[in-house]
């Protein structure tokens, strides 16, 4: 490994296709997602307690293996948070700030807007199981910034988006300075050391801006892409075998203090069993995998995170001892992604669009005006 020519040069690996759509990560994706939302239907300690608003008594009697499985659902949005570092790399190396923050606002906002809009007329129709926003807080929550306001999410779901939007925050400083394979190792190194130092130093800013809780998924996902693009070295190696020794302890704090009905070795486990896949994935060992229906199960994956769980909990409720559970769960989990392909089509694509041509225009006049 430490004679590999590409990470001795820094420069990418002859014959590895730089950009190149890794369909396999579509999949792992929607896979992800599919986890998320099995574990809310039917695995979290809140159905499982008995009288819940959800299914009204312990989802463990109601579908006990299922409840078993879906338990340890919760760990898509670990796997979530490690592609994001990865997809995040590849898809801004050679982009200016300007490209990145462009793209990540028609990436993240035409489905976000329809979800909390959606979600909110969708649980003043059906009211019962989560409470209601006020108006202004509703309001506050299209700009996706109220984790930073003190207000709390329409969805539950939602405050994943706030760990990614200071991930790319902190990024956009190496997207500034252009992505190398230096930066980008000493990025990771640095932001390691301020997620470590977060919890001890106890400095809300420090914390805030480190994210202790998720960086480490983050970075194993960075890292992952420099081996794809440059090849493997120990350097490498050796951050993501840190980021899996933080990770490890942050799964087990998570079912500790929020879980509760996941073992912690089956947790590391399937983390450990992703991570050995991604290094597979960077390895091009699935790059013969090129399915085309694997990029619209990517597509779909984030409308169906943003809208599966406040309306999918809330359906379940009135629609529970009316067929079989299994069947419950499976009918609206298949609902849920027809909507989201819908999403998908019909609000992600035009509005994004839309937003581009409008962005860009807006820069170009920023950039002509000059001292004006």
């Amino acid at each position: 490994m430490p004679n590999d020519p590409a990470a001795l040069t820094g420069r990418p690996v002859p014959g590895r296709r730089e950009g190149g759509r890794l369909y396999v990560i579509d999949g792992i994706r929607l896979l992800a997602a599919l986890m998320v939302a099995a574990h809310h239907y039917a695995g979290t300690w809140r159905a499982d307690r008995p009288g819940n608003p959800i299914w009204g008594r312990p989802v463990s009697e109601i579908m006990p293996t299922v409840f078993r499985f879906a338990s340890y659902g919760w760990i898509g949005v670990e796997i979530f948070f490690v592609i994001s570092g990865f997809v995040i790399c590849m898809s801004c190396w050679g982009r200016t700030p300007r490209q990145f923050f462009v793209s990540r606002v028609i990436r993240l906002y035409p489905a976000y807007w329809f979800a909390v809009l959606f979600t909110t007329a969708f649980l003043i129709a059906v009211p019962g199981v989560w409470e209601r926003l006020r108006l202004r807080e509703v309001l506050l929550n299209l700009t996706m910034l109220q984790s930073g306001s003190g207000v709390p999410n329409v969805d539950g779901v939602y405050w994943t988006l706030w760990s990614e939007l200071r991930f790319y925050l902190l990024f956009l400083v190496v997207v500034a300075m252009g992505l190398t394979y230096r930066r980008v190792v000493l990025f990771c190194c640095l932001w390691g050391a301020a997620a470590m130092l977060a919890p001890i130093a106890r400095l809300p800013l420090l914390e805030l801006i480190a994210n202790p809780d998720g960086a480490w998924y983050f970075i194993a996902g960075l890292a992952l892409y420099l081996m794809h693009r440059f090849g493997q070295d120990l350097l490498l190696w050796g951050i993501l075998t840190m980021a899996w020794l933080m990770g490890q302890l942050e799964l087990g704090n998570r079912i500790a203090e929020i879980e509760h009905v996941s073992g912690w070795r089956g947790s590391v486990l399937i983390f450990t069993a992703f991570l050995l896949f991604m290094v597979a994935v960077a390895l091009g060992h699935t790059d013969r995998i090129r399915w085309k229906w694997l990029v619209t199960a990517g597509a779909m994956t984030y409308p169906l995170y943003l809208v599966h769980y406040a309306a999918g909990t809330t359906l379940i409720n009135r629609l529970h001892g009316t067929m079989d559970a299994r069947v419950l769960v499976a009918a609206v989990v298949a609902g849920f992604l027809v909507l989201s392909y819908l999403v998908h089509r019909c609000v992600e694509r035009p509005l994004s669009r839309l937003l581009k041509k409008g962005l860009d225009t807006s820069f170009a006049r920023l950039r002509n005006a000059g001292g004006d």
